[in-house]
């Protein structure tokens, strides 16, 4: 996962020296891979030592690699295309203004959501999708709908997939998990107790519980042997989950892509599937 976006997620539980340095680095990453550990210590007014700590509480060995991955980072960011507005959608806002900053904020969510998920672990949910004799998904609300399109797509591809939209059933279905199992449990917050439940119970019983969770921390990425991250904007007033179930869809239906890619008998059953339910459709 990027760095920006780690220490965007943990920015407020940070203590205020940390604050400040993580602000100013979210606010000029590209000057910040200019600047030593003295200058940066200047700019935002805490000591050098500040800087140094600050790198190694987020995993580096010290400032120079903490760089080294911001530069990184700002070399796979994806921008919002040219001449689109990605705001909040006002009351007074019109048809083409507010289809303008929808469409904005899709293309966002879903190109950071991608860009947010380091090759290693995106490989590692797949080798564990290969390997599990069974595949659980969890999720309620809009979480829910994307749990079911995943479930179908791999249950097409000939895996054994299970997902109910009622969380007693998912419950129920995850209390049979055994070691070799696979759990995706799906929110964005990381705190819908049905979901955060459902993960401690499969956890118990042996499984691997993959959370697909947004960049905070939260109870279920405590609970998760590892996570997939969406990117939503959702942190503010909102409708409904628009932004998050679409990151959600685009990084299982990029799961689904790899998984027809590596898998040499997926064009049989992608047939058979669609012959078959060819034959429920008139002539």
């Amino acid at each position: 996962m990027s760095v920006l976006k780690v220490i965007e997620a943990q920015l407020d539980g940070m203590a205020p020296a940390d604050r400040q340095i993580g602000s100013f680095i979210l606010e000029n990453p590209g000057s910040v891979v200019r600047l030593s550990s003295a200058e940066l210590a200047t700019q935002t007014g805490r000591s050098q030592s500040s800087v140094v700590k600050f790198s190694q509480k987020l995993g580096f060995a010290g400032y120079q690699d903490l760089k080294i991955a911001i530069s990184k980072a700002e070399a796979r960011e994806w921008h919002t295309p040219p001449g689109m507005i990605h705001a909040t959608i006002q009351r007074g806002d019109g048809p083409a203004t507010i289809a303008q900053k929808l469409l904005a904020s899709k293309i966002q969510s879903m190109q950071q959501t991608i860009a947010a998920n380091d090759e290693r672990e995106i490989t590692r949910a797949l080798d564990l999708i290969d390997a599990a004799a069974r595949i659980s998904i969890a999720g309620v609300g809009a979480s829910s709908l994307v749990a079911r399109d995943f479930s179908y797509k791999l249950q097409k591809l000939g895996r054994f997939a299970l997902h109910d939209s009622d969380s007693h059933v998912q419950m129920a279905n995850v209390s049979a998990s055994r070691a070799g199992d696979l759990l995706f449990a799906l929110s964005q917050s990381g705190t819908s107790i049905e979901t955060v439940r459902i993960a401690e119970l499969a956890k118990e019983r042996g499984a691997t519980v993959i959370a697909v969770t947004g960049p905070q921390q939260s109870l279920l990425s405590r609970i998760a042997d590892f996570c997939l991250y969406t990117i939503a904007d959702e942190d503010r007033v909102r409708s409904s989950a628009i932004t998050a179930r679409d990151a959600q869809l685009t990084l299982l239906d990029f799961l689904f892509i790899l998984l027809l890619q590596r898998q040499n008998d997926a064009n049989r059953y992608v047939s058979n599937s669609e012959a078959a339910v060819a034959a429920l459709k008139f002539s």
